[in-house]
């Protein structure tokens, strides 16, 4: 059975040593929860989808379905803490010796240095989740064409997410009209 301070020290140590923000800890979390086999590989595409809709920051919308798949509410809250608590002390911390010294080259130059790893570690998650959700062609035809639209033509991801309810609730009833029929 897992406790909660097993719960906390996961996703404090997730929350301490990861920059970037929520997409950079996906696979932190990901290994973290896989190796402890507190879920398995599709369930956390589940929790990433489920994340991503609801309103909030991905890492803690993340932390809260982990902990309160783990352990119910109190777990939610714990999970919370553990990932939130890490970086708002270190940021804190930062804020206080840093300000009056973030116009000094050294420091642009650090935080210009650390980006692209942020990006990197944007982007592994999302190669992954892309490998993992797309089983068939028209997955990855979609997915492509997802990204074409929203990242080279400016395509709200809203105008697309409406697109495909649509059409996906379209060819749910067809099917299901087509069945009655046989």
């Amino acid at each position: 059975m897992v406790s909660y301070l097993q719960i906390f020290t996961v996703f404090a140590k997730i929350g301490a040593f990861t920059l970037g923000g929520g997409y950079a800890m996906l696979p932190i979390i990901r290994d973290e929860l896989i190796r402890r086999q507190w879920m398995k590989e599709e369930d956390f595409t589940d929790i990433i989808a489920l994340a991503q809709s609801a309103p909030g920051l991905l890492a803690v919308n993340i932390s809260i379905f982990t902990g309160y798949r783990l352990k119910g509410t109190a777990g939610s809250i714990v999970a919370t803490l553990g990932s939130i608590l890490p970086s708002f002390i270190i940021i804190l911390t930062i804020a206080m010796a840093f300000s009056g010294y973030q116009d000094y080259p050294i420091v642009i130059k650090i935080f210009k240095g650390i980006r692209p790893v942020t990006v990197a570690l944007i982007a592994i998650p999302m190669i992954n989740m892309a490998r993992n959700a797309n089983k068939t062609w028209w997955a990855w035809l979609l997915s492509a064409s997802t990204l074409a639209a929203v990242a080279f033509l400016n395509v709200s991801p809203i105008y697309i997410l409406l697109t495909v309810i649509v059409c996906a609730a379209a060819i749910a009833w067809h099917n299901e009209k087509k069945e009655g029929r046989e």
